[in-house]
C-alpha cells in the first residue's frame, strides 16, 4: 500500500494555522484529510464538536474529513488511526498534524523515523509554518519555539502582511531568508492558499534540486540583492513531477533593503559549496561525528554531493540526529560537478562544519 502523505502544520499562536486549516477542511477537492490537533484549547476546529473528555476521540466531519485530537502520545493516535483505516473503519487519503502554538516540530517530525510502523505507514510531505507578520519580530526575538519553527519549515506563510509597512514585510522576509533560505516565503490572506502550495509538496523527498539560492547568504550586509523565492520546482531530471505541482518563480532579483537592523538570531542557515569532489569514507566519519555533537541543534540540513567513484549525484538531507542519503541522476556532461549543502540550525559552529567537510574532500592533486 501507498504510504500517506502527512504535512505538519506549525506556527506561533495567532498566526492563522486553524483558518487554514479550515479552508483546508472545508475546500471541494475531493480528498478525505484526517486532522491530528495535538493539544485541546480555543484553536480547534470546531470546539463545540470536539468538547469531550473521552482519551480517544475520532469524528466523522460532514465533508468525510475525520478530526482526532492527541490526548496521549502521537505515535498512538498514528497507530490507531492506521489500525482503523485497514479495518475500514475510517477512510482518509492524508494528514495533518496541526502543532501547538508553543511547539517544536523537531520531536513530531522524528515520530516518522524512528518508529519502524510509523515510517511503513506514513510519508512526511512537508512541513508548512505559518508567521504572523505583525508580531514576527517581536516573537523571533523572544521564543526559540518561533525561531525553530522557521527553520523547520519546507514553505512558510505570512499572514497579517496587509497590517505592517511594505518596508517592514521586506525587513522580516529578509530575516526569515536568512534563517532559512530554502523555504519559499509567500504572504497569505485569511488563510487562502492554493492548494497545491499546501499539499504535495514533497518537502522531505531526496530529490536532486536542492531549493535555495546559495548567493542569498554571500550577499554583502548592505547590499540584499538576492530575493529570488525559490520555488519546490519538477525534478526534470527524471522525467516527472512525482505530483510535485509547484515551479520556479523568481520575484524580482534586485530588491534592496536599506533599513534592515540585523538581529543575532540562534537559528541560522549557510550553505557550502565544493568544487572537488568528497571521499566518501571521509565524509561519512565527519557526519557522523558532527550529528553525533551537534544534532540536537541541527533543524535541517540537505546536500546535493559530488561523490568521488560515482557518475550520480548524491542526495542527502537529514533533520537532528537522523540522517539518509540516496543516489540522483548522473551528472550532465556540460553541468558544473559542484556539491552544495546548506545547513539550518541552532548556534552551529560554522567554522568547525567548513573545516571538516574541506577536509572530506578528495586531495587536490
Amino acid at each position: 500500500m501507498a504510504l500517506i502523505p502527512t504535512t505538519i502544520l506549525t506556527g506561533f499562536l495567532g498566526a492563522g494555522k486553524t483558518t487554514l486549516l479550515k479552508r483546508l477542511l472545508s475546500e471541494a477537492h475531493g480528498m478525505k484529510i484526517a486532522v491530528i490537533e495535538n493539544e485541546f484549547g480555543e484553536e480547534n476546529i470546531d470546539t463545540d464538536i470536539l468538547k469531550t473528555e473521552s482519551k480517544e476521540q475520532i469524528l466523522q466531519m460532514s465533508n468525510g474529513c475525520i478530526c482526532c485530537t492527541i490526548r496521549e502520545d502521537l505515535r498512538e493516535t498514528l497507530q490507531l488511526l492506521a489500525a482503523k483505516r485497514r479495518k475500514g473503519l475510517v477512510e482518509f487519503d492524508r494528514i495533518v498534524i496541526e502543532t501547538t502554538g508553543l511547539a517544536d516540530p523537531g520531536p513530531v517530525v522524528q515520530t516518522f523515523f524512528m518508529d519502524d510502523e510509523i515510517a511503513e505507514t506514513y510519508l512526511v510531505d512537508s512541513i508548512l509554518t505559518l508567521v504572523d507578520a505583525k508580531h514576527a519580530q517581536q516573537q523571533l526575538d523572544d521564543r526559540q519555539e518561533a525561531r525553530r519553527q522557521v527553520g523547520f519549515a519546507d514553505q512558510i506563510f505570512l499572514s497579517k502582511t496587509d497590517l505592517i509597512s511594505t518596508q517592514d514585510k521586506e525587513a522580516l522576509i529578509h530575516r526569515l531568508k536568512h534563517m532559512n533560505p530554502r523555504a519559499p516565503i509567500e504572504a497569505v490572506h485569511f488563510g487562502q492558499v492554493d492548494l497545491h502550495k499546501v499539499l504535495d509538496l514533497r518537502g522531505f523527498n531526496l530529490n536532486a534540486k536542492l531549493e535555495v539560492d546559495p548567493d542569498f547568504l554571500q550577499a554583502d550586509e548592505h547590499d540584499h540583492s538576492h530575493c529570488d523565492h525559490a520555488h519546490s520546482h519538477c525534478d526534470h531530471d527524471h522525467g516527472h513531477c512525482d505530483h510535485d505541482h509547484g515551479h520556479a518563480h523568481e520575484h524580482g532579483a534586485h530588491c534592496k533593503h536599506p533599513h534592515h537592523h540585523h538581529h543575532d538570531d540562534d537559528v541560522k542557515s549557510f550553505v557550502y559549496r565544493a568544487t572537488r569532489p568528497f571521499d566518501p569514507a571521509k565524509l561519512e566519519d565527519f557526519l557522523g561525528a558532527i550529528v553525533n555533537i551537534y544534532g540536537p541543534r541541527m533543524l535541517r540540513y540537505k546536500g546535493v554531493l559530488d561523490m568521488q567513484g560515482t557518475q550520480r549525484k548524491v542526495i542527502f538531507q537529514g533533520v537532528h540526529q537522523l540522517m539518509g542519503s540516496d543516489l540522483g541522476p548522473e551528472w550532465a556532461p556540460d553541468e558544473r560537478r559542484e556539491s552544495r549543502m546548506v545547513f539550518i540550525g541552532i548556534d552551529l559552529p560554522q567554522d568547525i562544519l567548513r573545516q571538516g567537510l574541506d577536509q572530506s574532500l578528495v586531495a587536490q592533486g
